[in-house]
């Protein structure tokens, strides 16, 4: 007997439109709760199975537990992936794939070994033998590489938590912080899902040194293509080497996730050529020709302003929720579905 799971939490928009989606092709499918697997590690007791893995939801807005959550979400992937070797199961996005999109720095290193266009990643060393702190490596090093803007981005971060754009200059000393996180009164660093610009440096130093205590990538910020005066990057879900779903996020901000109040639009408003759009999935299809076992992936696309050059932003296992799609066509997960019946199909006795 083959079945299919999906591995979430119950009640999301991720598995209702999954399930939507795999009723519409009459697809028998398996809820398994994150909270079951994490005490019991067990599965469904059929002979092969093909599981959908959806990120487990989390209730803390604490930063400082940022790197604990991540590693333990990680160790319960490396166990699917152990188990995977003791029984029948097929992933839709296989558990170590996911993990590894999960370090933004191991993920931007192997798309630039590969030749692939992405936003710089700038190298920043650590010397712990110097006495200086973290903020003050940081602004030597965009002094000595001429960089004066800079996005600072947990390792293991998501959703905007902890991100960062920083404005320095350095012969006035002036600079402009962007951010969701809040150093708040008590000394807890939380992430409040709401983007500040901070502008005093008595604030900006210890919110700075917080962010990048969390272990951090610095990235160079680029100038960003503009839409009706708003900057805006685009959002990617790649399927089976097929582009489902292309969304620009727009902002008056230097942070464009949706769920901060940015714009979505539809990507016919903003008048790309086919050429750029070919560009665009061209350069997602290189990146997932990396990672073999990656069948869906939400890639971040910056436009460079002025040329229109796509690079990647960053990479995103479990990217596959836009809610202009879900209340729309549901396309994605519809395409899911048909491939999760395509394997039942292929696998059966």
């Amino acid at each position: 007997m083959r079945q299919a799971v999906i591995l979430g939490s119950p009640d999301t928009k991720r598995t209702i439109y999954l399930k939507k989606a795999a009723e519409q092709e009459g697809l028998p499918i398996i809820f398994v709760d994150w909270k079951s697997w994490t005490k019991q590690h067990s599965l469904p007791a059929v002979e092969a199975l093909l599981i959908k893995i959806d990120p487990p939801l989390w209730s803390s807005c604490s930063l400082e537990e940022l790197n604990k959550l991540t590693d333990e979400y990680m160790y319960q992937l490396k166990e699917l992936h152990r188990l995977s070797q003791t029984r029948k199961i097929t992933f839709l996005n296989e558990p170590f794939v996911i993990a590894e999109l999960l370090d933004k720095r191991a993920c931007k290193m192997k798309l630039q070994q590969a030749g692939v266009r992405v936003t710089e990643v700038l190298q920043m060393p650590v010397c712990l033998s110097s006495g200086k702190d973290t903020v003050e490596l940081l602004f030597e090093e965009m002094r000595r590489q001429r960089v004066h803007q800079v996005f600072i981005k947990p390792v293991k971060g998501s959703g905007a938590a902890g991100v960062s754009a920083l404005r320095w200059q350095p012969q006035t000393g002036q600079m402009v912080l962007y951010t969701c996180a809040l150093l708040q009164a008590d000394s807890t660093f939380v992430n409040t899902k709401r983007l500040r610009r901070f502008t005093n440096k008595e604030e900006i130093i210890p919110l700075l040194r917080c962010i990048l205590d969390l272990d951090c990538i610095v990235e160079r910020w680029y100038a960003k293509s503009k839409y009706h005066g708003y900057s805006y990057d685009l959002r990617v879900v790649m399927q089976e080497g097929q582009l489902d779903f292309l969304l620009a996020r727009l902002s008056k901000g230097p942070i464009t996730n949706l769920h901060l109040n940015n714009h979505p639009v539809e990507i016919a408003m903003l008048g790309l050529s086919q050429h750029t759009l070919e560009e665009i999935a061209q350069l997602c299809r290189e990146s997932m020709a990396l990672y073999p076992g990656l069948r869906s992936a939400g890639i971040d696309i910056l436009l460079e302003k002025g040329s229109l050059r796509p690079r990647i932003i960053e990479m995103n296992g479990q990217g596959d929720l836009i809610y202009q799609d879900i209340y729309h066509e549901n396309k994605i997960y519809c395409h899911q579905a048909k491939m999760i019946k395509e394997w039942l199909q292929e696998n059966r006795e």
